[in-house]
Protein backbone atom coordinates (compact mmCIF):
# COMPACT_ATOMS: atom_id res chain seq x y z
CA UNK A 1 0.00 0.00 0.00
CA UNK A 2 1.14 3.56 -0.53
CA UNK A 3 3.12 5.54 2.00
CA UNK A 4 0.69 6.60 4.71
CA UNK A 5 2.65 9.48 6.12
CA UNK A 6 1.43 13.05 5.72
CA UNK A 7 -1.25 13.08 3.02
CA UNK A 8 -1.43 16.45 1.33
CA UNK A 9 -4.35 17.56 -0.79
CA UNK A 10 -3.81 17.01 -4.53
CA UNK A 11 -3.25 20.13 -6.59
CA UNK A 12 -6.46 21.34 -8.26
CA UNK A 13 -6.75 20.17 -11.86
CA UNK A 14 -9.08 21.87 -14.36
CA UNK A 15 -10.91 19.22 -16.40
CA UNK A 16 -13.10 19.60 -19.48
CA UNK A 17 -15.92 17.13 -18.85
CA UNK A 18 -16.28 14.88 -21.93
CA UNK A 19 -19.68 14.69 -23.63
CA UNK A 20 -21.12 11.42 -24.82
CA UNK A 21 -21.11 12.77 -28.38
CA UNK A 22 -17.35 13.30 -28.19
CA UNK A 23 -16.73 9.66 -27.33
CA UNK A 24 -17.82 8.52 -30.79
CA UNK A 25 -18.95 5.16 -29.45
CA UNK A 26 -22.72 5.59 -29.28
CA UNK A 27 -24.71 4.81 -26.13
CA UNK A 28 -22.71 3.87 -23.05
CA UNK A 29 -22.36 0.12 -22.56
CA UNK A 30 -19.87 -0.57 -19.78
CA UNK A 31 -19.20 -2.61 -16.68
CA UNK A 32 -17.58 -0.48 -13.99
CA UNK A 33 -15.73 -2.01 -11.05
CA UNK A 34 -15.94 0.20 -7.96
CA UNK A 35 -13.33 0.02 -5.16
CA UNK A 36 -14.14 -0.46 -1.50
CA UNK A 37 -16.50 1.68 0.52
CA UNK A 38 -14.86 4.66 2.20
CA UNK A 39 -17.41 4.56 5.02
CA UNK A 40 -16.80 0.88 5.72
CA UNK A 41 -13.03 1.12 5.21
CA UNK A 42 -12.57 3.87 7.79
CA UNK A 43 -14.88 2.23 10.33
CA UNK A 44 -13.12 -1.11 9.97
CA UNK A 45 -9.68 0.52 10.23
CA UNK A 46 -10.65 2.12 13.57
CA UNK A 47 -11.87 -1.24 14.87
CA UNK A 48 -8.78 -3.07 13.59
CA UNK A 49 -6.68 -0.63 15.62
CA UNK A 50 -8.48 -1.90 18.74
CA UNK A 51 -8.56 -5.61 17.85
CA UNK A 52 -7.10 -8.45 19.90
CA UNK A 53 -4.53 -9.23 17.20
CA UNK A 54 -3.46 -8.42 13.64
CA UNK A 55 -6.26 -8.09 11.08
CA UNK A 56 -5.82 -8.82 7.37
CA UNK A 57 -8.27 -6.62 5.45
CA UNK A 58 -9.51 -7.32 1.92
CA UNK A 59 -10.91 -4.61 -0.34
CA UNK A 60 -9.56 -1.62 1.60
CA UNK A 61 -10.14 1.63 -0.29
CA UNK A 62 -7.04 3.54 -1.34
CA UNK A 63 -7.95 7.21 -1.37
CA UNK A 64 -6.97 10.40 0.37
CA UNK A 65 -9.59 9.88 3.11
CA UNK A 66 -8.50 6.32 3.86
CA UNK A 67 -4.80 7.23 3.66
CA UNK A 68 -5.42 9.98 6.20
CA UNK A 69 -7.11 7.46 8.49
CA UNK A 70 -4.19 5.04 8.17
CA UNK A 71 -1.69 7.84 8.83
CA UNK A 72 -3.65 8.93 11.90
CA UNK A 73 -3.80 5.40 13.31
CA UNK A 74 -0.10 4.90 12.61
CA UNK A 75 0.63 8.10 14.56
CA UNK A 76 -1.25 6.57 17.50
CA UNK A 77 0.88 3.41 17.42
CA UNK A 78 -0.68 0.98 14.89
CA UNK A 79 1.32 -0.89 12.27
CA UNK A 80 0.38 -1.40 8.61
CA UNK A 81 1.78 -3.83 6.07
CA UNK A 82 0.88 -4.74 2.50
CA UNK A 83 0.43 -8.45 1.93
CA UNK A 84 0.18 -10.49 -1.28
CA UNK A 85 -3.25 -10.51 -2.89
CA UNK A 86 -3.95 -6.90 -2.08
CA UNK A 87 -4.49 -7.47 1.63
CA UNK A 88 -3.65 -4.85 4.23
CA UNK A 89 -2.46 -6.12 7.62
CA UNK A 90 -3.30 -3.88 10.57
CA UNK A 91 -1.32 -4.62 13.72
CA UNK A 92 -2.71 -2.92 16.80
CA UNK A 93 -0.12 -1.55 19.17
CA UNK A 94 -0.57 0.16 22.50
CA UNK A 95 -2.21 3.43 21.54
CA UNK A 96 -0.34 6.45 22.82
CA UNK A 97 0.60 10.08 22.36
CA UNK A 98 2.19 12.42 21.76
CA UNK A 99 0.92 12.44 18.20
CA UNK A 100 -0.14 14.83 15.47
CA UNK A 101 -2.95 13.79 13.12
CA UNK A 102 -3.79 15.46 9.80
CA UNK A 103 -7.52 15.16 9.09
CA UNK A 104 -7.36 16.72 5.64
CA UNK A 105 -11.00 17.25 4.74
CA UNK A 106 -12.10 13.80 5.96
CA UNK A 107 -15.09 13.96 8.27
CA UNK A 108 -14.56 10.36 9.36
CA UNK A 109 -11.02 11.14 10.50
CA UNK A 110 -11.86 14.32 12.36
CA UNK A 111 -14.93 12.78 14.07
CA UNK A 112 -13.84 9.12 14.57
CA UNK A 113 -10.32 9.61 15.92
CA UNK A 114 -10.87 12.04 18.84
CA UNK A 115 -12.75 9.40 20.92
CA UNK A 116 -10.03 6.86 20.09
CA UNK A 117 -7.37 9.42 21.01
CA UNK A 118 -9.09 9.77 24.38
CA UNK A 119 -8.01 6.17 25.07
CA UNK A 120 -4.37 6.83 24.06
CA UNK A 121 -2.29 8.13 26.99
CA UNK A 122 -0.70 11.42 26.01
CA UNK A 123 -1.49 14.52 23.99
CA UNK A 124 -2.93 14.04 20.49
CA UNK A 125 -3.25 17.15 18.34
CA UNK A 126 -5.48 17.16 15.27
CA UNK A 127 -5.70 19.66 12.42
CA UNK A 128 -6.75 19.62 8.78
CA UNK A 129 -7.29 21.53 5.56
CA UNK A 130 -8.44 25.17 5.85
CA UNK A 131 -11.95 24.15 4.75
CA UNK A 132 -12.04 21.50 7.49
CA UNK A 133 -11.59 24.12 10.19
CA UNK A 134 -15.11 25.44 9.61
CA UNK A 135 -16.81 22.03 9.74
CA UNK A 136 -18.83 21.32 12.91
CA UNK A 137 -16.68 19.63 15.59
CA UNK A 138 -17.89 21.05 18.91
CA UNK A 139 -20.38 18.24 19.54
CA UNK A 140 -17.86 15.42 19.77
CA UNK A 141 -15.29 17.50 21.64
CA UNK A 142 -17.83 18.61 24.26
CA UNK A 143 -19.01 15.00 24.55
CA UNK A 144 -15.46 13.95 25.45
CA UNK A 145 -15.27 16.75 28.04
CA UNK A 146 -18.58 15.59 29.51
CA UNK A 147 -17.01 12.12 29.82
CA UNK A 148 -14.10 13.54 31.80
CA UNK A 149 -11.56 13.79 28.99
CA UNK A 150 -9.43 16.92 28.78
CA UNK A 151 -9.72 18.64 25.38
CA UNK A 152 -8.08 21.92 24.38
CA UNK A 153 -10.02 23.74 21.65
CA UNK A 154 -13.52 23.64 20.20
CA UNK A 155 -12.62 22.95 16.56
CA UNK A 156 -9.64 22.18 14.39
CA UNK A 157 -6.91 22.47 15.54
CA UNK A 158 -7.53 20.85 18.95
CA UNK A 159 -5.70 18.56 21.38
CA UNK A 160 -7.10 15.52 23.18
CA UNK A 161 -5.28 14.46 26.35
CA UNK A 162 -5.92 10.73 26.50
CA UNK A 163 -5.69 8.25 29.36
CA UNK A 164 -5.42 4.45 29.38
CA UNK A 165 -9.10 3.76 29.96
CA UNK A 166 -11.46 6.75 30.29
CA UNK A 167 -14.32 6.13 32.68
CA UNK A 168 -17.05 6.33 30.05
CA UNK A 169 -20.71 6.44 31.01
CA UNK A 170 -23.65 8.31 29.49
CA UNK A 171 -23.31 11.37 27.28
CA UNK A 172 -26.07 13.47 25.75
CA UNK A 173 -25.38 15.15 22.42
CA UNK A 174 -27.16 16.95 19.61
CA UNK A 175 -26.07 15.04 16.49
CA UNK A 176 -28.48 16.77 14.12
CA UNK A 177 -25.52 18.26 12.21
CA UNK A 178 -23.85 14.90 11.50
CA UNK A 179 -24.39 11.22 12.21
CA UNK A 180 -20.60 10.95 12.47
CA UNK A 181 -20.77 12.40 15.99
CA UNK A 182 -22.67 9.30 17.12
CA UNK A 183 -20.59 6.85 15.09
CA UNK A 184 -17.28 8.27 16.30
CA UNK A 185 -18.22 7.78 19.94
CA UNK A 186 -19.63 4.30 19.42
CA UNK A 187 -16.60 3.02 17.50
CA UNK A 188 -14.30 3.50 20.51
CA UNK A 189 -16.89 2.86 23.21
CA UNK A 190 -15.63 -0.63 24.04
CA UNK A 191 -12.28 0.85 25.18
CA UNK A 192 -13.93 3.05 27.81
CA UNK A 193 -13.88 1.42 31.24
CA UNK A 194 -17.62 1.64 31.70
CA UNK A 195 -18.57 1.52 28.04
CA UNK A 196 -20.55 4.34 26.47
CA UNK A 197 -24.19 5.28 26.23
CA UNK A 198 -24.90 7.98 23.64
CA UNK A 199 -28.24 9.79 23.79
CA UNK A 200 -29.22 12.09 20.93
CA UNK A 201 -31.35 15.04 22.07
CA UNK A 202 -31.87 17.22 18.99
CA UNK A 203 -33.69 17.14 15.68
CA UNK A 204 -33.63 13.87 13.71
CA UNK A 205 -30.11 12.62 13.01
CA UNK A 206 -29.25 12.81 9.30
CA UNK A 207 -27.84 9.82 7.42
CA UNK A 208 -29.16 7.23 9.86
CA UNK A 209 -27.96 4.37 7.60
CA UNK A 210 -24.42 5.37 8.55
CA UNK A 211 -25.20 4.81 12.24
CA UNK A 212 -26.79 1.48 11.34
CA UNK A 213 -23.56 0.65 9.50
CA UNK A 214 -21.56 1.51 12.62
CA UNK A 215 -23.74 -0.74 14.78
CA UNK A 216 -23.40 -3.56 12.26
CA UNK A 217 -19.60 -3.41 12.07
CA UNK A 218 -19.32 -3.24 15.86
CA UNK A 219 -21.40 -6.39 16.24
CA UNK A 220 -19.34 -8.08 13.52
CA UNK A 221 -16.24 -7.70 15.72
CA UNK A 222 -17.91 -8.96 18.87
CA UNK A 223 -18.85 -5.66 20.51
CA UNK A 224 -22.18 -5.66 22.31
CA UNK A 225 -24.43 -2.82 21.14
CA UNK A 226 -27.95 -2.05 22.32
CA UNK A 227 -29.83 0.22 19.90
CA UNK A 228 -33.32 -0.81 20.96
CA UNK A 229 -34.20 2.59 22.42
CA UNK A 230 -35.09 5.62 20.33
CA UNK A 231 -32.08 7.91 19.81
CA UNK A 232 -30.03 5.91 22.30
CA UNK A 233 -27.07 3.61 21.70
CA UNK A 234 -25.23 1.59 24.35
CA UNK A 235 -21.80 0.03 23.73
CA UNK A 236 -20.53 -2.39 26.37
CA UNK A 237 -16.85 -2.46 27.32
CA UNK A 238 -14.91 -5.48 26.19
CA UNK A 239 -12.57 -6.97 23.60
CA UNK A 240 -12.71 -6.30 19.87
CA UNK A 241 -12.17 -9.37 17.67
CA UNK A 242 -10.79 -9.29 14.14
CA UNK A 243 -12.80 -8.24 11.09
CA UNK A 244 -13.01 -11.06 8.52
CA UNK A 245 -15.30 -10.01 5.65
CA UNK A 246 -14.21 -8.32 2.38
CA UNK A 247 -15.14 -4.63 2.32
CA UNK A 248 -18.09 -3.91 0.03
CA UNK A 249 -17.73 -1.65 -3.03
CA UNK A 250 -18.55 1.99 -2.36
CA UNK A 251 -22.13 2.26 -3.60
CA UNK A 252 -22.21 6.05 -3.39
CA UNK A 253 -19.13 6.20 -5.62
CA UNK A 254 -21.01 4.00 -8.09
CA UNK A 255 -23.88 6.47 -8.44
CA UNK A 256 -22.25 8.88 -10.95
CA UNK A 257 -21.65 5.99 -13.35
CA UNK A 258 -25.22 4.75 -12.95
CA UNK A 259 -26.48 8.32 -13.46
CA UNK A 260 -24.47 8.43 -16.69
CA UNK A 261 -26.52 5.53 -18.04
CA UNK A 262 -29.78 7.13 -16.94
CA UNK A 263 -29.23 10.47 -18.67
CA UNK A 264 -27.70 9.12 -21.89
CA UNK A 265 -29.94 6.15 -22.63
CA UNK A 266 -27.02 3.77 -22.14
CA UNK A 267 -26.33 0.82 -19.86
CA UNK A 268 -23.91 0.57 -16.95
CA UNK A 269 -23.36 -2.52 -14.81
CA UNK A 270 -21.76 -2.56 -11.34
CA UNK A 271 -20.53 -5.98 -10.14
CA UNK A 272 -20.43 -7.13 -6.49
CA UNK A 273 -23.52 -5.10 -5.58
CA UNK A 274 -24.64 -6.47 -2.19
CA UNK A 275 -28.09 -7.95 -1.76
CA UNK A 276 -28.40 -6.34 1.67
CA UNK A 277 -26.33 -3.44 2.94
CA UNK A 278 -26.36 -0.45 5.28
CA UNK A 279 -24.69 1.78 2.68
CA UNK A 280 -26.87 4.80 1.81
CA UNK A 281 -25.79 4.48 -1.83
CA UNK A 282 -28.08 1.48 -2.24
CA UNK A 283 -31.01 3.93 -2.31
CA UNK A 284 -29.96 4.95 -5.83
CA UNK A 285 -31.87 1.94 -7.12
CA UNK A 286 -35.21 3.37 -5.98
CA UNK A 287 -34.32 6.93 -6.97
CA UNK A 288 -33.42 5.94 -10.53
CA UNK A 289 -36.53 3.78 -10.79
CA UNK A 290 -38.66 6.73 -9.65
CA UNK A 291 -37.07 8.85 -12.37
CA UNK A 292 -37.93 6.30 -15.05
CA UNK A 293 -34.70 4.35 -15.56
CA UNK A 294 -34.67 0.57 -15.83
CA UNK A 295 -32.93 -0.95 -12.80
CA UNK A 296 -32.13 -4.65 -12.40
CA UNK A 297 -30.14 -6.43 -9.69
CA UNK A 298 -29.32 -10.02 -10.62
CA UNK A 299 -26.56 -12.36 -9.47
CA UNK A 300 -24.73 -9.57 -7.68
CA UNK A 301 -24.65 -7.23 -10.69
CA UNK A 302 -26.64 -3.99 -10.69
CA UNK A 303 -27.61 -2.85 -14.17
CA UNK A 304 -29.11 0.54 -15.01
CA UNK A 305 -30.39 1.40 -18.48
CA UNK A 306 -31.64 4.83 -19.48
CA UNK A 307 -34.92 5.10 -21.35
CA UNK A 308 -34.33 8.45 -23.03
CA UNK A 309 -36.44 10.47 -20.61
CA UNK A 310 -36.26 11.29 -16.92
CA UNK A 311 -39.23 12.00 -14.69
CA UNK A 312 -39.00 14.84 -12.13
CA UNK A 313 -38.33 13.83 -8.54
CA UNK A 314 -39.90 14.91 -5.27
CA UNK A 315 -37.85 13.19 -2.60
CA UNK A 316 -36.76 13.44 1.03
CA UNK A 317 -33.02 12.76 0.99
CA UNK A 318 -32.47 13.28 4.73
CA UNK A 319 -31.01 9.81 5.30
CA UNK A 320 -29.12 9.69 2.00
CA UNK A 321 -27.86 13.26 1.70
CA UNK A 322 -24.52 12.23 0.19
CA UNK A 323 -26.40 11.31 -3.01
CA UNK A 324 -27.73 14.86 -3.43
CA UNK A 325 -25.12 16.16 -5.93
CA UNK A 326 -25.68 13.15 -8.20
CA UNK A 327 -29.46 13.43 -7.92
CA UNK A 328 -29.38 17.20 -8.52
CA UNK A 329 -27.37 16.64 -11.71
CA UNK A 330 -29.99 14.16 -12.93
CA UNK A 331 -32.82 16.57 -12.11
CA UNK A 332 -31.39 19.10 -14.58
CA UNK A 333 -32.51 16.77 -17.38
CA UNK A 334 -35.92 15.78 -15.98
CA UNK A 335 -39.16 16.63 -17.73
CA UNK A 336 -40.44 18.87 -14.93
CA UNK A 337 -39.61 20.60 -11.65
CA UNK A 338 -37.87 18.51 -8.98
CA UNK A 339 -37.84 19.13 -5.24
CA UNK A 340 -35.17 17.68 -2.95
CA UNK A 341 -35.97 17.93 0.76
CA UNK A 342 -34.59 17.09 4.21
CA UNK A 343 -30.98 18.06 3.44
CA UNK A 344 -30.33 21.28 5.37
CA UNK A 345 -27.43 19.47 7.08
CA UNK A 346 -25.52 19.47 3.76
CA UNK A 347 -24.63 23.08 4.48
CA UNK A 348 -22.02 21.67 6.90
CA UNK A 349 -20.37 19.10 4.63
CA UNK A 350 -17.08 19.47 2.72
CA UNK A 351 -18.64 22.67 1.45
CA UNK A 352 -22.12 24.16 1.75
CA UNK A 353 -23.43 21.72 -0.84
CA UNK A 354 -26.80 23.43 -1.25
CA UNK A 355 -25.32 26.83 -2.03
CA UNK A 356 -22.63 25.24 -4.18
CA UNK A 357 -25.13 23.26 -6.25
CA UNK A 358 -27.28 26.32 -6.88
CA UNK A 359 -24.23 28.35 -7.91
CA UNK A 360 -22.98 25.62 -10.26
CA UNK A 361 -26.37 24.98 -11.81
CA UNK A 362 -26.81 28.67 -12.54
CA UNK A 363 -23.26 28.88 -13.91
CA UNK A 364 -24.18 26.40 -16.66
CA UNK A 365 -27.46 28.14 -17.47
CA UNK A 366 -29.74 26.14 -15.17
CA UNK A 367 -32.50 27.20 -12.83
CA UNK A 368 -32.31 26.23 -9.16
CA UNK A 369 -33.09 27.75 -5.77
CA UNK A 370 -32.34 26.86 -2.18
CA UNK A 371 -35.20 26.22 0.20
CA UNK A 372 -34.98 26.03 3.99
CA UNK A 373 -34.07 22.35 3.82
CA UNK A 374 -33.28 21.58 0.21
CA UNK A 375 -33.41 22.52 -3.45
CA UNK A 376 -35.90 23.25 -6.20
CA UNK A 377 -34.56 22.46 -9.68
CA UNK A 378 -36.37 23.47 -12.87
CA UNK A 379 -35.25 22.09 -16.23
CA UNK A 380 -34.16 24.50 -18.93
CA UNK A 381 -31.61 24.43 -21.79
CA UNK A 382 -28.06 24.43 -20.44
CA UNK A 383 -25.14 26.30 -21.94
CA UNK A 384 -21.98 24.94 -20.38
CA UNK A 385 -19.55 26.87 -18.21
CA UNK A 386 -17.32 26.40 -15.17
CA UNK A 387 -18.54 23.89 -12.59
CA UNK A 388 -16.95 24.52 -9.20
CA UNK A 389 -15.88 21.50 -7.19
CA UNK A 390 -15.30 23.47 -3.97
CA UNK A 391 -12.68 20.83 -3.00
CA UNK A 392 -15.64 18.44 -2.71
CA UNK A 393 -15.46 15.08 -4.48
CA UNK A 394 -19.21 14.71 -4.95
CA UNK A 395 -19.54 18.18 -6.42
CA UNK A 396 -16.83 17.30 -8.94
CA UNK A 397 -18.53 14.09 -10.07
CA UNK A 398 -21.83 15.93 -10.41
CA UNK A 399 -20.13 18.23 -12.91
CA UNK A 400 -18.94 15.19 -14.86
CA UNK A 401 -22.54 13.94 -15.10
CA UNK A 402 -23.81 17.27 -16.41
CA UNK A 403 -20.98 17.41 -18.93
CA UNK A 404 -22.14 14.18 -20.57
CA UNK A 405 -25.07 16.05 -22.09
CA UNK A 406 -23.84 19.65 -22.11
CA UNK A 407 -20.80 20.70 -24.17
CA UNK A 408 -18.38 23.10 -22.53
CA UNK A 409 -18.73 22.05 -18.87
CA UNK A 410 -15.37 22.51 -17.14
CA UNK A 411 -14.82 21.15 -13.63
CA UNK A 412 -12.34 23.40 -11.87
CA UNK A 413 -10.86 20.76 -9.54
CA UNK A 414 -11.32 17.18 -10.70
CA UNK A 415 -8.41 16.17 -8.45
CA UNK A 416 -10.79 16.51 -5.50
CA UNK A 417 -12.27 13.14 -6.50
CA UNK A 418 -9.15 11.49 -5.06
CA UNK A 419 -10.76 12.00 -1.65
CA UNK A 420 -12.69 8.77 -2.18
CA UNK A 421 -12.10 7.66 -5.79
CA UNK A 422 -8.58 8.17 -7.19
CA UNK A 423 -8.39 7.73 -10.94
CA UNK A 424 -11.95 8.92 -11.52
CA UNK A 425 -11.12 10.72 -14.78
CA UNK A 426 -9.65 7.58 -16.31
CA UNK A 427 -12.61 5.46 -15.21
CA UNK A 428 -15.00 8.02 -16.71
CA UNK A 429 -13.13 8.07 -20.02
CA UNK A 430 -13.02 4.29 -20.21
CA UNK A 431 -16.74 4.05 -19.47
CA UNK A 432 -17.40 6.29 -22.46
CA UNK A 433 -14.99 4.54 -24.77
CA UNK A 434 -15.07 0.87 -23.92
CA UNK A 435 -17.52 -1.97 -23.55
CA UNK A 436 -14.95 -3.85 -21.47
CA UNK A 437 -14.66 -3.76 -17.70
CA UNK A 438 -13.76 -0.32 -16.34
CA UNK A 439 -11.58 -0.95 -13.30
CA UNK A 440 -9.50 1.22 -11.03
CA UNK A 441 -6.42 0.76 -8.94
CA UNK A 442 -8.06 2.52 -6.02
CA UNK A 443 -8.40 -0.51 -3.75
CA UNK A 444 -5.81 -2.78 -2.27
Amino acid sequence: MRDHGAVSAPAPAVWAAPTLAESGTGPIDATVTIPGSKSLTNRVLVLAAQADGPTDLEGVLRSRDSDLMVAGLRALGCGFEELPGGLLRVTPGPLHGPAHIDCGLAGTVMRFLPPLAATAPGAVTMDGDPAARVRPMGTVLQALRDLGVRVDGDGLPFTVHGVQAPAGGTVRIDASASSQFVSGLLLSGARFAGGLTVVHTGKPVPSMPHIEMTVQVLRAVGVQVDDSGANTWRVEPGPVVRWTDPIEPDLSNATPFLAAAAITGGTVRIPRWPTTTTQPGDAVRDLLTDMGAQVLLRDGVLQVTGTGTLDPLDADLHDIGELTPTVAALCLFASGTSRLRGIAHLRGHETDRLAALVADIRAVGGDADETEDGLVIRPRPLTGGEWGAYADHRMATAGAIVGLRVPGVVVDDIASTSKTLPGFEGMWARMLGAAADVGTGASS
